[in-house]
């Protein structure tokens, strides 16, 4: 009964050291894959987040990427870098909700969760509609 109780407790300890507080999201983050590191700040008690490296920021003809496939066709000469990616995130319960992240591959936007898989490593998941129909990438962080 001892060494339960034991085990309990240290099981106990362990979880609070790696319990996430709101925010611990905030840094920069490399995206899955490489392509590009994103900064995360917070404003007015919301998470937000911007591109502020690509590891390929030119395109073709070497001139710096812009959001080419924006559906607005006044925002497609903005530069990719520095663009605002995450937007809107309010921390409930040990996840980042009610935020929306910008694709400028597809130029479009969708609803989008954050989770914590150790505090390196977050899955960002963006989803239309429900959370079951999308997909989630794995970043992690920049030191």
């Amino acid at each position: 009964m001892k060494k339960l109780l034991s085990l309990c407790v240290l099981f106990a300890l362990s979880s609070m050291m790696y319990a996430q507080k709101a925010d611990d999201l905030i840094g920069t983050w490399l995206t899955e894959g490489g392509k590009s590191k994103i900064e995360i700040t917070k404003k007015d008690g919301k998470y937000y987040g911007s591109i502020i490296w690509l590891r390929d920021p030119n395109n073709e003809q070497g001139k710096p990427k812009v959001d080419k496939h924006n559906s607005d066709e006044d925002l497609r000469t903005r530069p990719i870098l520095g663009l605002n990616l995450l937007e809107g995130f309010e921390w409930d319960d040990g996840e980042y909700e009610e935020g929306t992240i910008y694709d400028p591959e597809s130029g479009k936007t969708y609803s989008c969760e954050i989770t914590y898989e150790d505090m390196n490593t977050i899955n960002v998941r963006g989803y239309i509609g429900f959370s079951l129909m999308g997909r989630t990438t794995v970043w992690t962080r920049v030191k």
